[in-house]
């Protein structure tokens, strides 16, 4: 059974990723027609495409700017499509007329929809194995910059990590309903599944592996991973026995200090990228390995009778990343057919949990990329000392939907606007650039109070069906005489805080009203204070006040207390000092620091 497993394997990863294309193909898809919204916007192109090709259609899950009916079916010809020159090439083709092109001039794109310029990058799954393109196209000659093509390759990447997702999950899907046969062992495996995907920290999710197996599938277990180079990345060790939990983790402590013989237990399962039972290395030859690492005797008190070598795989490219080693004791009998069927399958898991790990860093941070580039460059205003900070979150949640802006008005104001749009994904950063776009565009150059021109930003949010769900605080700051006028309204968001001249600290709390984004409403209430020289605003997200053990309230209480008395401190020590005092970060922080003087 277990010679056949490598086959077994890679040919189910091949059928999983067809039928992952073949879905990615089946029709429009919410994530890719925002990113080719935000290629739309930020390329300043009539069209925008993410395309799926198949041996003989492109498919569109995303899309932007085309005419009837392609833009409904989402799919054309190839004799329509530019972007199977990027998928056959494998590089990414940028064209400024493809009228001069001997390779394009006869597509038939040029006369149906009147396509000119193209450009284009590929996009890959975790083989590289080019499945589409992100590209763009206008309807007249045009000389494609250098930063449209690099924000069209890093937009490439997250639509590229967006796929390669989608496939780990088809194959993770298939896993599980492949252990669902073995009734005896679906608890386990259910249970290590969504005990793994509960985490983006692989030691997190390697101690709960080992916590799960040891008991159930063996007595006690050892698991070490490597990163591509071979250098040891994890090393732990679980015992059913809570009594011998210490002997475990010392066992494991002194493990990966003899790096030599953790990577030995790599290379044993990489060669063959399969099972190693006790039939190909006996036990005797075990102990003998453990021994020249000075760990016999701690193998021997959590007992050493019979063991199972576990690769630990990539299912996307069978890749052995690790080795889990199932050991029982002396009195336990030796592994079963089906144990070690259950064993191979808690191998791929933990395979897919380490890449997705991966995957998940580098979705990261091209998010991370992604939202900075969102940030404004603040203005420079006379009298007015603007600061913006953004963090994001320290736990496993990826980069959100936090934002701040500040831009003056022609009449000499200032506007400031803070806000989170709902979730943590590349979706909720995207749609959070479409929601600060929007209050650019609705408030600029009038003189509106801040209510109105969220009411408005609301009708704007159901009217061209935005799907966001957001918090915000927007605020006009104009000069009057020796003092400042603030007039600002509040949209489900935690309150404005005031440092005043003195050192006391006002939060100016009022009436909530909703979320924008949920039920538009025809009226916004604006709130009026006056502040004198001296002063310093904050305005934030939740980030900084919430944690899930503490009420909201004692997370304004601790901004109180970072500032109250500090008026006379920079606003670049003031910003320092309220990112210190912060709790772990949970959620992605955003927050406006505005000194008047």
């Amino acid at each position: 059974m277990a010679s056949e497993a490598p086959e077994g394997v890679l040919a189910d990863a091949a059928r999983l990723r067809s039928v992952a294309r073949a879905r990615l193909g089946s029709g429009g898809d919410p994530a890719f027609d925002r990113i080719a919204g935000i290629v739309e916007r930020l390329v300043d192109v009539p069209v925008a495409l993410v395309t799926v090709l198949s041996a003989d259609l492109q498919h569109l899950p995303g899309q932007v700017g085309l005419p009837e009916p392609a833009a409904t079916r989402r799919e054309m010809p190839l004799t329509h499509s530019f972007s199977r020159y990027v998928v056959e090439s494998g590089r990414p083709v940028v064209v400024p007329d493809v009228r001069l092109d001997p390779r394009l001039r006869d597509n038939l794109a040029i006369r149906d929809l009147g396509v000119i310029a193209f450009a284009g990058v590929p996009l890959t799954d975790s083989d590289g194995l080019v499945l589409g393109t992100l590209a763009v196209m206008d309807r007249e000659p045009r000389k494609w910059t250098k930063s449209e093509l690099v924000l069209l390759d890093e937009l490439g990447e997250v639509c590229s990590s967006e796929l390669r997702l989608r496939i780990s999950r088809e194959i993770a899907d298939e896993a599980r309903r492949a252990a669902e046969s073995a009734h005896s062992q679906l608890a386990l495996l259910g249970e290590l599944t969504e005990a793994l995907t509960a985490t983006m920290d692989i030691d997190e999710a390697l101690h709960r592996l080992g916590g799960m197996v040891a008991g159930r599938l063996s007595d006690w277990c050892f698991i070490t991973v490597a990163d591509p180079s071979g250098a040891i990345r994890h090393v732990s060790a679980a015992h059913h026995d809570p009594a011998r939990a210490e002997t475990a983790g010392r066992l494991a402590e002194l493990a990966h200090a003899a790096k030599l013989d953790v990577r030995s237990l790599i290379r044993s399962v990489r060669h063959t990228g399969r099972l190693v039972t006790q039939d190909e290395t006996d036990v005797d030859r075990l102990r003998d390995r453990l021994d020249a690492a000075q760990l016999a005797d701690l193998a021997d008190q959590l007992g050493l009778g019979s063991f199972l070598t576990v690769p630990i795989v990539s299912p996307v490219n069978q890749r052995v990343l690790g080795a889990v080693l199932l050991v029982n004791g002396p009195d336990r009998p030796a592994f079963t057919d089906a144990e070690q069927s259950t064993a191979a399958e808690v191998g791929r898991r933990a395979g897919l949990a380490v890449d997705n790990t991966r995957v998940f860093g580098r979705q990261r941070h091209v998010a991370e990329v992604l939202q900075h580039s969102m940030l404004p460059e603040l203005p420079q205003v006379d009298g007015i000392d603007l600061h913006g900070r953004y963090l994001p979150a320290q736990d496993g949640a990826s980069v959100g939907g936090d934002w701040y802006d500040a831009f003056a008005q022609p009449d000499g104001s200032l506007m400031l606007a803070v806000g989170d749009v709902s979730g943590h994904d590349i979706e909720a950063a995207a749609t959070m650039g479409q929601v600060r776009n929007l209050v650019r565009g609705d408030a600029y150059g009038r003189d509106d109070a801040p209510g109105p021109l969220l009411a408005q930003l609301d009708r704007a949010l159901h009217g061209l069906r935005v799907p966001a769900a957001a918090t915000a605080v927007l605020a006009r700051l104009r000069r009057d005489h020796d003092d400042y006028l603030v007039s600002f309204a509040n949209a489900g968001h935690p309150p404005p805080v005031l440092l005043r001249p003195d050192g006391e600290v006002e939060i100016w709390w009022e009436d909530p009203e909703p979320l924008l984004g949920l039920l538009p409403r025809d009226r916004r209430a604006t709130h009026h204070r006056r502040i004198a020289p001296g002063s310093t605003l904050l305005l934030y997200t939740d980030g900084l006040v919430e944690h899930p053990a503490h009420l909201i309230d004692d997370g304004i209480s601790r901004i109180r207390s970072v500032l109250t008395g500090n008026a006379d401190l920079p606003a670049d020590e003031l910003c320092t000092r309220l990112i210190d005092a912060a709790p772990r970060r949970a959620d992605d922080i955003a927050f406006l620091v505005v000194g008047v003087r």
